[in-house]
């Protein structure tokens, strides 16, 4: 589905409920702000519903916007307000909640024309806090990098790879779009967001204001349980991640990266260092006059064809165990079920215990020893004495809860799935080797931790930790840990 055809329908739906709203309210004479109304609630209606159905994906790419509009503020004279981003980072989820309900409740009033006055100047400053999000993933493509956005003197022409934020999530994982149209779509919203902050009085009106309140009342709280149900208590209730249960990761890997392999250079843009020139030559002609364009003084861009499959996130799918040895393929081409473990960050805590540790030295002599009847003389190693002293070593910390999670809920499950003779493995985001060993010491998992990207595992699942079910590269099951059931239950269900 693609933007157009989302619009499409949305229109229908609107066209549909304008006629409804016509036929039982016959007093209303302003049928574009009838239609605008309808139109606008259900498309904010849409909007939020695939978002709460996963919650933790708005979080995380707000917390994506954090930290670039930390870094970009840091540096300027705003930078006061910079210290506002972490924060708000630590509690995206909450503030990924709150704006995915307000997003809803809104359209549902737009819908129902509820306080009109105050439905219009929300619904104006939603879409342009919409708008500063989009515009700025957009416009970051003509800030070179090691360049501030507020630097407008340096910008230059507009390159994909240099955008902060890849998309804007507006749709969450159901639909992505191009930075570009997400922005263009918000500052159409724009117009009507004006229209009824100038025309509020016309907005037509459903039901009486007790039956409105009532309905506003039973959606806010209905959503607010709908998106703490889709991240606290178990995974999305929709998965609309490129690694959805019944996945061929292994096949889509592969398709995705004979597809990029099939991508060529067509043409190369310049850059003069100095004056900020820009040349585009094709492939071949550069080919012939590159002396002329040394390095020193020109930045290079490669402009490439589209590849015949998009790549998604799949593509990124990298696993390697601690010495960074690759370990996708092994995983990937398993003919058997396995178990994966999830964690995309192992909760520490701050301070560090200190453990002390007796170790035992053997103090060894050395004798000659000549052969019985040869003049050959060997050397004897014996020991002499043993003596024992204390070290001091710092072990790092975890959060007893999250450590319970695993030696609880999920080591159980996996421990009988090893007995079976099914192979289980962990993977977590980049940690130092002795965290990851404190980590294993402390939830007592004999099973081997494996390094992946974090916003990989994130991707993968919203659980931590998780477990997911393998087959010969494909993803069979998924599990919230608070939704795990027993190996039994899993043996007989899904192991077949």
């Amino acid at each position: 589905m693609t933007i157009y055809t989302l619009l499409f329908y949305i229109a229908i739906v609107a066209v549909v409920l304008t006629g409804l709203v016509g036929y039982f309210y016959k007093g209303r004479k302003n049928r574009l702000m009838t239609f605008l109304q309808n139109f606008c609630g259900a498309l904010f209606i849409f909007s939020g519903f695939v978002k709460a159905v996963d919650p933790m994906g708005t979080a995380f790419k707000m917390e994506q916007y954090f930290s670039e509009f930390y870094y970009t503020f840091s540096e300027t004279a705003m930078s006061f307000i910079a210290p506002l981003f972490p924060w708000m980072s630590e509690h995206s989820i909450a503030i990924s909640v709150g704006m995915i309900v307000f997003e809803i409740v809104l359209g549902v009033m737009l819908l129902l024309g509820s306080k009109p006055k105050l439905t219009s100047w929300a619904f104006l400053l939603l879409v342009v806090f919409f708008t500063i999000l989009t515009g700025f993933t957009y416009l970051t493509g003509y800030v070179p990098n090691g360049v501030n956005f507020f630097e407008f003197d340096k910008w230059g022409e507009w390159v994909e790879t240099n955008m902060r934020v890849t998309d804007c999530g507006c749709f969450g994982d159901f639909l992505k779009l191009k930075p570009k149209t997400s922005f263009f779509k918000d500052v159409f919203l724009l117009f009507p967001a004006l229209y009824f902050v100038f025309r509020h009085r016309d907005m037509h009106r459903l039901f009486t204001s007790k039956v409105r309140k009532i309905i506003i009342g039973v959606t806010t709280v209905g959503f607010l349980v709908f998106c703490i149900r889709n991240f606290a208590w178990d995974e999305p209730v929709f998965d609309f991640r490129p690694f959805a249960e019944g996945k061929d990761v292994r096949a889509t890997k592969l398709a995705e990266e004979e597809a990029a392999a099939g991508v060529r250079i067509t043409h190369y843009r310049l850059t003069n260092k100095a004056t900020g020139k820009v040349i585009t030559l094709p492939y071949e002609q550069y080919l012939k006059e590159f002396k002329n364009y040394p390095k020193n003084d020109w930045e290079f861009e490669q402009i490439k064809t589209k590849p015949a499959i998009e790549a998604t996130k799949i593509s990124d799918f990298e696993i390697a165990d601690s010495e960074g040895n690759d370990m996708t393929g092994a995983i990937l081409t398993n003919p058997d079920y396995a178990f994966m473990v999830t964690s995309y960050k192992l909760k520490e805590l701050p301070d560090k215990k200190t453990v002390t540790k007796t170790i035992q030295d053997t103090i060894f002599t050395v004798d000659t020893v000549r052969l019985e009847g040869t003049d050959s003389v060997v050397l004897v190693k014996k020991a002499a004495s043993v003596q024992t002293r204390e070290i001091k070593t710092e072990v790092t910390r975890f959060d007893p809860d999250f450590v319970n999670r695993f030696k609880n809920i999920i080591n159980p499950v996996v421990e009988q799935a090893a007995k079976d003779g099914y192979e289980v493995f962990a993977i977590t985001a980049p940690n130092a080797p002795e965290v990851v060993d404190d980590f294993r010491h402390a939830t007592q998992s004999a099973y081997p931790f494996y390094i992946a990207d974090d916003l990989l595992i994130k991707t993968i699942q919203r659980s931590n930790p998780g477990l997911v079910l393998w087959k010969d590269g494909k993803i069979v099951k998924k599990w919230h840990y608070k939704k795990l059931p027993s190996y039994q239950e899993i043996k007989a269900g899904e192991l077949k």
